[in-house]
């Protein structure tokens, strides 16, 4: 985008023989109107993407509570919440809303496959969507550094097939 408008600058002073063109409508013409303009249509690129990534609709919501050095995960059950450590179990091809809250110091939620990553801050609730296409099992980890043991602070997501959801324990599916 930059370097569409550096070029299009270039090739206006080029062509538009600037001692030709008055003041004014160098201040106008390039100054107010191509700046608004430009930032028009930035403004409108950016909402269109906000817009996106924003949660739409019902969805699943799933708990992600970070301590120093690990993760723990409760997710809806057969026969109640079922938590689990280390392993978040989420039903594939179904929108996710994981809640993300912290202990102690800030950590960072992230599952580079599945996108998006989120901030747990103690004494905050904060919510990510998150959505696996098929059943697998995706690696998690925190990306924010928390402490000499930050390296080992990683999870596992495991996205089960919508027939075997949900998980009556925290091994897994029911068989």
């Amino acid at each position: 985008m930059a370097l569409a408008l550096m070029v299009f600058v270039l090739v206006a002073l080029g062509f538009g023989r600037p001692r030709a063109i008055t003041e004014g409508r160098w201040v106008f013409g390039m100054g107010v109107w191509f700046s608004l303009g430009v930032l028009s249509l930035i403004l409108i690129a950016a909402l269109w993407v906000g817009e996106r990534i924003l949660p739409h609709g019902p969805a699943l919501e799933v708990r992600a509570h970070a301590r120093q050095w690990a993760w723990s995960f409760s997710h809806p059950g057969a026969e109640g919440p079922v938590t689990s450590e280390g392993v978040l179990h989420i039903p594939a091809g179904r929108p996710v809303d994981v809640l993300i809250t912290s202990t102690d110091v800030i950590h960072s939620f992230w599952v580079p496959q599945l996108g998006g990553k989120m901030d747990a801050i103690p004494g905050r609730e904060n919510r990510l969507r998150l959505e696996a296409a098929r059943p697998g099992t995706y690696e998690g980890l925190c990306a924010e550094f928390c402490g000499l043991e930050h390296a080992a602070m990683r999870f596992e997501v495991i996205a089960h097939d919508p027939a075997q959801w949900p998980p009556v324990s925290p091994e897994g599916p029911r068989p």
